[in-house]
């Protein structure tokens, strides 16, 4: 990687007066700007800084979290996709906390969508966090991304909607376990943290929210074929109401595996576990 420049600072456009205030939160990006500071300090607290130097903010707005953050022996990549945050954290945020930000390390915000940008441009194949105030309409795909680069993500934290939270570190046995829950805690440890009421953002959603932490577990290659343990977790809980015996008709398998008792079971019922030794099953009934 090339040599890391110390606050990059590259103007998108010079703000207007009503910029440089404040940032509108934006209905249609999801935007609902955390206002308190001591949230946001919990936030930053919850990463460990174990076994990893560099972080990726995603969802900055006004650069609350980021504040703290700064404050961190860490590398700090801000990023956004709404340019008018952008710009005031370009201008007006750099300006105002570069002098108190720690200036050994590396801040950085980039224009961009996570859920499109590669991030190999940024951190190569080296190791890095993710946190934030996350866009509650893309909190469930920002999840899924960050499963994609498990390699080099050991820990992610944040603040969701409290019932995506929730559902990520939920249990089997339980009606909002689901999708999310098994592919997460088939690689990380999951964990609900704290709850956040709807007050201290701007302007308040109508719901909760709450914030986890998702520690990467020591051993996460799973002992099965992982592209198959995919596909059959989302095609079981696709039918959720169904046994996994016919929920899982699209594998054509064999009469002699349906006759498992395990195929009269329900998704919600099958632990992380289940679901790996289910795929191992299956690999071998269909090769």
């Amino acid at each position: 990687m090339k040599k890391k420049k110390k606050f990059e600072h590259k103007a998108a456009y010079r703000p207007s007066k009503q910029q440089e205030g404040a940032v509108r939160a934006k209905k249609h990006l999801g935007q609902h700007f955390l206002k308190d500071e001591n949230i946001a300090q919990k936030i930053g607290d919850t990463l460990t800084l174990a076994n990893y130097k560099q972080v990726l903010e995603i969802g900055p707005g006004m650069g609350v979290l980021t504040k703290c953050l700064l404050k961190k022996n860490i590398d700090v990549y801000a990023m956004d996709l709404d340019t008018e945050s952008i710009a005031y954290l370009q201008q007006n945020f750099m300006l105002e906390h570069a002098g108190t930000a720690n200036t050994k390390n590396v801040f950085k915000v980039i224009e961009g969508d996570f859920l499109k940008y590669d991030v190999s441009k940024i951190f190569g194949k080296e190791a890095f966090a993710i946190t934030g105030n996350f866009p509650y309409n893309i909190s469930s795909q920002i999840v899924f991304k960050a499963l994609e680069l498990r390699d080099q993500v050991p820990e992610f934290t944040g603040m969701f909607q409290k019932e995506v939270a929730e559902r990520i570190c939920e249990k089997e046995g339980n009606k909002t376990y689901g999708i999310l829950s098994v592919l997460v805690q088939a690689f990380y440890r999951a964990e609900y943290l704290f709850t956040v009421s709807a007050e201290v953002f701007n302007p308040p959603p109508k719901v909760q929210s709450g914030v986890l932490r998702l520690s990467r577990k020591e051993d996460y290659t799973l002992p099965c074929n992982e592209k198959l343990f995919f596909r059959v977790v989302k095609a079981a809980f696709g039918q959720r109401r169904k046994t996994l015996r016919n929920s899982l008709k699209a594998f054509n398998l064999t009469d002699n595996l349906k006759e498992d008792i395990i195929f009269d079971r329900r998704p919600e019922q099958m632990s992380v576990e289940d679901f790996i030794v289910l795929s191992v099953r299956i690999e071998k009934d269909i090769t």
